[in-house]
């Protein structure tokens, strides 16, 4: 007995021995000594753990028979030390780039990476930071593999087109669905203030994107806002300045001197070479083309002598500009200079942050004003944010999130070309002045005020004109206009009030179930003013979702069970009169006559009902399925209800046993998806509805039935099936990351304008009536070339390809023309359809095409080709051939992102790029005239073709065969659009602790960003980032915009 007691007494010594406590403390800091908010501290095997403070400080009761502390946080590497017999335990912690732990925003919830099965990218909030964007969709570009974005337009706060994983749709959108704060937005992207975003995610497969339904087939760019964090109270401030310029430069033009004997060669060739009968002899011909005859001389048709010589000097017979001849008013030639200038960019912003144990709040306010490089395009922004949450008892949590914002923005016009400031001045011959000029001394003339006055090109024979020696511009040099004036004088301006609201309510009813009520309202107020247009529009959605998560020994699984309303009314107002009655005043009343008055009230409505499966196995085997049901007002009663779903599968290969002992493995995940999802947007409210339109007839009012909107009660949702399959992998210590994926996706009943009898009282209908696919593959791959002590040298590209095709057209229209392009079932969308240009005959310089008939009575000619053969070709334009010639799809596209730190400093630079593809020069077309009086020419045109025996790719000059030397629509105008754009530089630097110590501060980093800083093409001036469709146009250029600014944190 006495043994069994001394037994127990041992036993009792050892657990009170093992129940004994002491304090351990320390500090947790980065690779840069930096303190670490946050981090996890546990005992390794126990719950017991505790958290750093904002000093990176923490303190935690240890057993004294407590052996390991484990230290963690996301984006880091977890660490392991020995406690032993230290009371004082300081960490570091080394940065980790693919982190199984990191968290992702997914359709109405969130995720660990480790157990996603979808395809995700996510930009975060650290790379928006120091980049001049107004609108946050420019922080797309380059930062999410198989995403590809336009430059889009210019102009201050204006926004991109975006499309993932290619083209879903032809007739309806291929537009991704944009989600902010968890609710679809279909309020003006420039409405957000890119400080407040905290992540964008970017979903791009089915896994992914299911759970939106009838609106995520082209994926879904979801936007987080920013929240507070508990214990971590912080002022933050943003002060930025800059100023944009003109980023892509412009096409090559001839100058007044090269101008004048080219447009003399283009008279001549027309006297020499008629259309019709038997032209005149060389030597006549070019004696009449510079005005030594009594017949009309090049002088007449230009009508503008800017030269100090007379009028039948300023070219001799030998075609060369006379050597006397000397500009009287050269000065006055640069109309760029007269309405752009270098414009100032202010960008303020500050932010409160932190919580308390129930509470946590963000507040913002911020100011943006961007000047745009054109006059008169400005944008301004004040915005505003208030995030609160609070969690009063256990079981309940709410959040308030409430944004507003009140813009301004003023626009020039992008629209033709005699209004367009950009293709005005283009189009417009380089011998015509911005102001008035007595033409024989140059000299400026003034009005009454002492003000130059502007050309408008139509002051020939007015008592000015008449005194000084001015005629009329020639009709294809815009008489009558001056856009850049128009620009001045004119007002385009709109007014947005936006105010959004999301409210949401989580009741804890037992342990892992959650029951979530969402309500969200986005108000927007519009107004333009120039066509004094009022539009006022209104988003309502209400969610109730249902969670339950639980654990049960290695089973993992999470269960979403929701229904959602979602409501948009949109009510227009809109007005045009003439006749102003008071000069400087543009309100609506000051004008006398009403041209036009409407109005429209437009409501949209989707009812749905969805529930999603997240389960995983012991880490290593994950499953996710969703299932949707959406009801669509745009859709009729009978076709209305359609399921959407999907299904995901995830392998994580590196907790496997057979991997244990592979240490250069840090992550190798396989995951797949399928799934089915719709698109219903694009179509417009009414889609399926038989429409009639108001018409008056005299006083007697009426209505007129619509011949394009024909009842279809049939109509209903494109459909995308999309299959992906992905390989993700993290090696040697995290120091190279990656992703290859694969995609295939298959978009079904594609909405087409069908033809209708003549009896059914329409032209065409919308039906469900083609197929076409997508598919591509997408590679990720990066990592830190150099990591050595402070020197890191990181290196990430994006590369993807696409390839699309249509595999049904409508029974009824095999075959549909627009423009360059032609649909047909083996083809894309973007495939050209083109007229063959053969070349340039050097007999004669004639423009010469592949031959449609080849027994044509006239035009054809024989060409003997490189391999001794004969080709029919012709010289006329209505007989050349039609023929697919390339796309504008590229072979492939992709980023590279270049990154170099040292210290507190680090310098990166984002490159994107594109290989291969064609595009549609339109732009250079229209500049390579064979000769149009008036109108300006590429420096290209100095190849023209002169005299027999030239060898050249570009026709004679001939003002009497433009039509058929022009080459309209034909393969003379595809080029390679193949591009790399120095799309940003960043250089930073983050002050040193010494420092911001001394000035009461937590951190602060100062910051100079470049963005645009180069666009390098086959053609100077080429913006082949301008559109998907690969055709160039006249938009507002691409902005070069530099800025320096300061992020501070109190």
């Amino acid at each position: 007995m006495k043994k069994v007691y001394l037994l127990l007494l041992g036993v009792l010594c050892l657990s009170i021995q093992s129940f004994a406590q002491r304090t351990v403390t320390g500090k947790v800091t980065d690779d840069q000594g930096l303190p670490l908010a946050n981090v996890s501290v546990t005992l390794k095997g126990t719950r017991t753990g505790t958290t750093t403070n904002d000093d990176g400080v923490y303190s935690i009761a240890v057993f004294a028979n407590a052996k390991t502390l484990v230290f963690s946080s996301t984006g880091m590497e977890t660490k392991e030390l020995a406690i032993g017999t230290s009371s004082t335990i300081d960490a570091s912690l080394q940065k980790t780039d693919s982190s199984m732990d990191e968290i992702v925003v997914i359709a109405y919830g969130k995720v660990r990476k480790e157990a996603l099965t979808g395809s995700v990218g996510t930009i975060k909030a650290e790379n928006i930071a120091d980049r001049p964007v107004a609108n946050i969709t420019k922080a797309i570009e380059g930062a999410v593999p198989g995403v590809v974005v336009t430059t889009g337009s210019g102009q201050p706060g204006s926004g991109t087109s975006i499309r993932i994983r290619g083209f879903g749709s032809i007739n309806a959108t291929s537009e991704p669905l944009f989600v902010v704060d968890g609710v679809p937005y279909v309020g003006g992207t420039s409405n957000i203030n890119p400080d407040d975003v905290e992540s964008i995610t970017v979903l791009k497969d089915a896994a992914s994107t299911a759970l939106f339904g009838s609106r995520g087939a082209n994926g879904v760019v979801m936007i987080t806002t920013k929240r507070g964090k508990k214990g971590r109270d912080q002022m933050s401030f943003k002060v930025a300045n800059g100023f944009s310029s003109r980023g892509l430069a412009e096409y090559d033009r001839l100058n007044a001197v090269e101008y004048y004997p080219v447009m003399w060669q283009a008279y001549r060739n027309s006297l020499v070479y008629p259309t019709s009968g038997t032209g005149i002899s060389l030597d006549s011909a070019n004696r009449v083309a510079s005005g030594l005859t009594s017949r009309t001389s090049i002088t007449d048709l230009l009508s503008y002598n800017p030269f100090n010589v007379a009028r039948n000097a300023i070219v001799g017979t030998d075609g060369l500009l006379n050597p006397n001849a000397q500009l009287i008013y050269g000065d006055d030639l640069d109309f760029e200079k007269e309405f752009m200038r270098t414009g100032n960019r202010r960008d303020y912003g500050v932010n409160f942050s932190g919580g308390a144990e129930k509470t946590d709040y963000f507040i913002s306010l911020g100011y943006l004003k961007e000047e745009g490089f054109t006059k008169k395009t400005d944008f301004e922004r004040y915005s505003a944010r208030v995030n609160l949450t609070t969690q009063p008892l256990k079981w309940i949590k709410t959040n308030l999130n409430i944004s507003g914002n009140y813009s301004t923005s003023s626009f020039s016009n992008e629209d033709g070309a005699i209004a367009n400031p950009y293709s005005w001045v283009r189009g417009l011959g380089p011998i015509y002045p911005y102001y008035l000029h007595n033409m024989t001394t140059g000299e400026f003339l003034l009005d009454e005020k002492g003000n130059k006055i502007p050309d408008l090109g139509n002051y020939g024979g007015t008592p000015i004109g008449t005194a000084n020696g001015i005629t009329n511009r020639v009709g294809t040099s815009y008489a009558g206009r001056n856009a850049p004036i128009e620009l001045m004088l004119n007002d385009d301006l709109t007014y947005r009030t936006v105010i959004s609201a999301r409210s949401s309510t989580d009741f804890m009813l037992f342990k892992g179930l959650v029951f979530t009520n969402n309500v969200s309202v986005d108000l927007q107020s519009q107004r333009e003013s120039g066509y004094e247009n009022t539009i006022v529009g209104d988003g309502f959605q209400a969610t109730q979702l249902i969670t339950y998560s639980n654990k049960f020994k290695q089973h993992n699984f999470n269960v979403l069970v929701a229904h959602e309303s979602y409501n948009e009314m949109s009510t227009n107002l809109n007005g045009f009169r003439q006749g102003q009655s008071l000069t400087g005043n543009t309100e609506f009343g000051n004008f006398t006559t009403t041209n036009s008055l409407g109005s429209s009230v437009d409501k949209y409505r989707i009812e749905s009902y969805f529930s999603r499966l997240i389960y995983d196995f012991a880490g290593k085997y994950n499953l996710t399925a969703s299932l949707r049901t959406d009801g669509n007002s745009r859709f009729s009663k009978d076709a209305r209800w359609g399921n959407f779903g999907s299904v995901g599968v995830g392998w994580n290969l590196d907790k496997e046993k057979f991997l244990d002992n592979v240490n250069w493995v840090n992550v190798l995940k396989l995951r797949s998806s399928y799934g089915v999802v719709g698109v219903a947007d694009g179509i417009g409210f009414y889609a399926y509805q038989g429409l009639y339109n108001f018409s008056n007839n005299a006083s007697e009012s009426g209505i007129v039935q619509s011949t394009s909107a024909f009842l279809n009660n049939d109509l209903t949702w494109e459909k995308n099936k999309a299959f992906d399959i992905g390989l993700e992998f993290s090696l040697f210590k995290s120091r190279i990351n990656g992703q290859i994926e694969y995609y295939h996706r298959v978009s079904e009943d594609l909405l087409f304008a069908v033809p209708t009898p003549l009896s059914s009282g329409a032209l065409s209908s919308f039906k469900n009536t083609a197929t076409m696919y997508n598919k591509g593959i997408e590679l990720q791959i990066g990592g830190d070339i150099v990591r050595f002590k402070d020197l890191i040298v990181n290196t990430v590209v994006n590369i993807s390809t696409v390839k699309s095709e249509i595999t049904k057209m409508p029974e009824t229209a095999q075959e549909i023309i627009n423009g360059t392009k032609k649909l047909a079932v083996g083809h894309s969308q973007y495939d050209y359809w083109l007229r063959q240009y053969y070349g340039v005959h050097p007999t004669d310089g004639a423009a010469l095409y592949i031959a449609n008939n080849t027994l044509a009575t006239s035009g054809i000619r024989y060409v003997t080709n490189k391999d001794g053969g004969i080709d029919t070709v012709t010289t006329s334009l209505s007989n050349a051939k039609y023929d697919y010639n390339g796309s504008a799809i590229p072979k492939y596209y992709g980023s590279l992102t270049q990154s170099v730190s040292y210290k507190g400093i680090s310098l990166s630079a984002l490159f994107v790029f594109q290989r291969g593809g064609f595009i549609y020069d339109g732009v250079y077309a229209g500049l390579m005239s064979s000769g149009t009086y008036g109108a300006s020419a590429h420096k290209d045109i100095l190849n023209a073709w002169q005299k027999p025996g030239d060898i050249t790719n570009t026709p004679r000059m001939d003002n009497g065969r433009t039509a058929d030397f022009n080459a309209g629509t034909s393969t003379r105008w595809l080029i390679d659009a193949s591009y790399i754009n120095i799309r940003s530089v960043t250089l930073s630097y983050n002050l040193p602790k010494s420092l911001t110590s001394k000035i009461k501060i937590a951190g602060a980093r100062v910051f100079a960003t470049g963005d645009n800083l180069g666009f390098f093409t086959a053609r100077k001036g080429m913006n082949t980032q301008g559109a998907f469709s690969g055709t160039t146009g006249s938009v507002y250029p691409p902005a070069r915009i530099f800025t320096i600014g300061i992020n501070a944190n109190l």
